[in-house]
């Protein structure tokens, strides 16, 4: 078993796919790394490396120490931080992936994960059905960032023969870990605080449709290209991935299933403006027809999921 590195392991996403990965091939296997220490889960079930995801030397340094062959790389600054801090932003996204990129070249790894996002769609991108290869004009700097790593990382694979897999991902929601700073993590907070409060104030307008993807799903598509041989991997930018698409309203219809009292206002702020720029239903055709993607959780059995384990889960709530 070739052993694999997740940097950037202590994300809302990292989280979860090391906990899957560890299950899968075994925690020894398994290095997790991010610029933190992690939950105690995480640090107890296998190895962790500090690790600077913009340090190519530490990257390498790792890499070496623990024979790793696959890397996926998870660190990031998401839309609404890196809005923030934009040049914070840039550095972070594109250096941590050229590093990795370059030691793939330089044959110290053998395969390459790197998410990217449906934040590469701009407002002149269509907005239903969203096709694979289309205008990509993004307006936010996370967006403009994943546009130019998904072109390196095509530009490796066609110059040096790198096997990186990518997968747009949309917006992800778990009940196991908070919100990063994206635009779509009112998704998230919208159930953490239905249990706590029974109220919810939202920073997107009620009617904003958005492409979505429960966390168990997210994590077998990225575990699933990863496993696919390489030449059914026919896109080399990255895939749309899609799964459940829905409204601020329409999730906070679902909750009062649950939880009967439950209010929601809405107090739309810059988060809105990104929003607006995105797609409203993706079109994954692509991922289906080439490694055989298929998502299992739509917003109904996804919401009963949430409540059911955060219930179980009161320490989460705290």
């Amino acid at each position: 078993m070739s052993k694999i590195l997740i940097i950037g392991a202590c994300g809302q996403i990292g989280t979860a796919l090391t906990e899957k990965l560890r299950e899968e091939f075994g925690n020894e296997n398994v290095v997790a790394s991010d610029i933190r220490e992690g939950r105690e889960e995480m640090m107890g079930s296998g190895p962790f490396e500090i690790v600077d995801a913009t340090s190519k030397e530490r990257i390498l340094e790792v890499i070496k120490k623990h024979d790793v062959k696959q890397v996926y790389l998870m660190a990031a600054m998401l839309s609404a931080t890196a809005e923030k801090y934009p040049q914070k932003g840039w550095e972070l996204n594109m250096t941590s992936l050229l590093a990795v990129l370059d030691l793939a070249k330089e044959k110290y790894i053998e395969k390459v994960f790197w998410p990217s996002s449906m934040a590469v769609f701009g407002s002149t991108s269509p907005k239903i059905n969203t096709p694979q290869q289309t205008v990509m004009e993004p307006t936010t700097v996370y967006g403009i960032s994943k546009v130019a790593g998904e072109h390196w990382c095509n530009y490796y694979y066609e110059k040096y023969d790198v096997d990186v897999r990518s997968i747009r991902y949309p917006g992800i929601i778990s009940w196991k870990s908070l919100p990063g700073g994206g635009t779509t993590d009112y998704a998230v907070d919208i159930y953490f605080e239905a249990l706590r409060k029974g109220n919810f104030e939202c920073f997107l307008s009620e009617d904003t449709r958005l492409p979505m993807m429960y966390m168990e799903d997210a994590i077998k598509a990225t575990v699933n290209i990863m496993k696919a041989d390489s030449q059914s991997i026919k896109t080399r930018t990255s895939y749309n991935l899609a799964a459940i698409s829905f409204t601020p309203k329409e999730i906070a219809q679902e909750i009062k299933n649950y939880i009967p009292d439950f209010e929601i206002v809405y107090k739309p702020d810059f988060r809105q403006d990104i929003a607006d720029s995105w797609p409203r239903i993706i079109d994954d055709s692509a991922a289906r027809k080439d490694w055989g993607w298929e998502h299992a959780y739509d917003l109904r059995s996804m919401t009963e999921d949430i409540v059911t384990n955060l219930r179980k889960h009161e320490e989460l709530l705290s």
